[in-house]
């Protein structure tokens, strides 16, 4: 699933593509809104929030996708043959006079009242890559601690259920772990395998470490260093930042040449691979 840092860059292109200008064509093949015509309205911005992408319209609608594992948006001059969006995995269109953009496979799409937004976020983290993150202690790093404590307090985030990972009954139980803690998007939000693999690696943290025995500077600190690391790759280009860890399973370890390893985080069916250094990053 892409991270904050490609959606992020995403939302970048798109907002280049889009903002202060009239959609032309507008097409959401997708159940719930097939029937909605965009066209006429005009995009105000196209902002990222963690993994999710809102694109704003200047009648008081949201457009707000997500990629889940497989999606994208590509833009294509309009008129291009790359702008026809032909194909049974196309789900959004939308296009001024001078740019197309083409969502493909995309896994979430809804139009909501921009100001009902929080519906759709309001059980998120702050997102690890807001402008404000941190600098406002209410709202980014120091409500992110809050989340997270709380979760380890009470063994870990409430379960959740499947379809688009939001609250519902039930509690874990035992320790809660910083790898579990950070791909649950609730604590905070944006990172998924690779960024918590390379915070964790880069602040020297056992994945499995329970949270309550991580103390506040320490867990700052790991999040200002993966938020660091995010943000070096939205401005230095998504895959070009080296990886220490993740996806270098049996090849040595960059600091101490030991062979890095591979182990589950999280609970089926939110199971996922994180990658670590068993001499670097010791229990």
């Amino acid at each position: 699933m892409p991270e904050g840092d490609v959606v992020r860059v995403t939302a970048q292109r798109l907002d280049a593509a889009l903002s202060g200008r009239v959609l032309e064509r507008a097409e959401l093949r997708w159940a719930d809104a097939g029937g909605v015509d965009l066209t006429g309205r005009a995009v105000t911005e196209v902002r990222a929030h963690a993994k999710h992408l809102l694109t704003r319209l200047d009648d008081g609608t949201t457009l707000h996708t997500h990629l889940r594992m497989e999606g994208s948006w590509r833009v294509a001059r309009t008129g291009s043959s790359a702008a026809a969006a032909r194909g049974s995995t196309v789900r959004a269109v939308l296009a001024n006079e001078l740019w197309t953009c083409v969502g493909d496979r995309l896994g979430m799409l809804d139009l909501v009242r921009t100001r009902d937004e929080h519906e759709l976020l309001g059980h998120l983290g702050p997102d690890i890559l807001a402008d404000d993150f941190l600098t406002a202690p209410e709202a980014g790093v120091g409500l992110a601690l809050t989340r997270l404590r709380a979760a380890a307090a009470e063994g870990g985030f409430p379960a959740q259920v499947a379809v688009g990972g939001r609250p519902a009954g039930g509690v874990e139980t035992g320790p809660l772990p910083l790898a579990d803690a950070l791909l649950d998007q609730r604590g905070v939000s944006g990172l998924g395998t690779i960024y918590v693999a390379e915070g964790l690696f880069a602040q020297g943290l056992w994945p499995w470490t329970p949270v309550d025995d991580v103390p506040d500077r320490d867990l700052e600190a790991l999040l200002r260093t993966t938020r660091g690391l995010m943000l070096r790759s939205v401005a230095e280009g998504v895959g070009t930042v080296r990886r220490h860890v993740h996806g270098r399973a049996r090849r040595a370890c960059h600091r101490c040449g030991t062979p890095v390893a591979v182990a589950r985080a999280n609970e089926a069916p939110f199971e996922r691979p994180i990658f670590y250094c068993p001499s670097c990053q010791k229990p």
